[in-house]
């Protein structure tokens, strides 16, 4: 089942990254990175038409206190969310607490292992400090910079489902699963 998580005062450290909530003064960087062609839709959303779609997008973060800014020299470079997995996808998982990550990355950082390092920070958080049982995350068949993040820190392959994205096409959706290293994991 879906565990709640509010990442209020939440900051997490990595070698490189500061990952903490969203804050209004965010906004331009949010609208760099959003606006460029390519960055998206690799997670499914068209690019920002305009710093106003960024603002809406901003508030919903700040909002929903569950997504986490990618800070990388004092700038905002990424997000990685925190959100709902489809319970209906995996009745397995009834009787355990998870959820399920999104992240995107800046384009002229991608290839770093910035966006495994704030991977592994948050999942670390996660199971340390919010007990979950398992993490799922998903990417695009096609996009292997996500598959080598879910493979670099350690997720399992467990299915293919459908997937509609918000510029109206339906893509097949890699899910991988992470249990938590001191839970065994369900018997199906």
């Amino acid at each position: 089942m879906n565990k709640q998580i509010d990442i209020t005062g939440v900051v997490l450290t990595t070698d490189r990254l500061t990952l903490r909530p969203w804050r209004e003064s965010d906004l331009a960087d949010l609208y760099e990175y959003a606006s460029v062609d390519g960055v998206g839709q690799m997670a499914g959303w068209n690019p920002h038409r305009n710093v106003e779609e960024s603002k809406m997008i901003l508030g919903s973060f700040i909002k929903h206190k569950k997504t986490f800014a990618l800070e990388y020299k004092g700038k905002v470079i990424g997000s990685l969310g925190i959100e709902a997995y489809s319970e209906e996808n995996y009745p397995e998982l009834d009787a355990l607490q998870g959820r399920e990550i999104g992240y995107v990355l800046s384009k002229p950082y991608w290839g770093q292992g910035l966006m495994p390092e704030a991977v592994q920070a948050v999942i670390n958080w996660l199971f340390r400090e919010e007990g979950l049982d398992f993490v799922i995350c998903g990417h695009f068949e096609r996009n292997d910079r996500s598959r080598r993040v879910v493979e670099k820190c350690g997720f399992r392959y467990i299915k293919t489902t459908k997937f509609e994205t918000r510029y109206d096409t339906v893509e097949n959706s890699m899910e991988y699963i992470l249990y938590h290293p001191e839970r065994s994991e369900p018997r199906c």
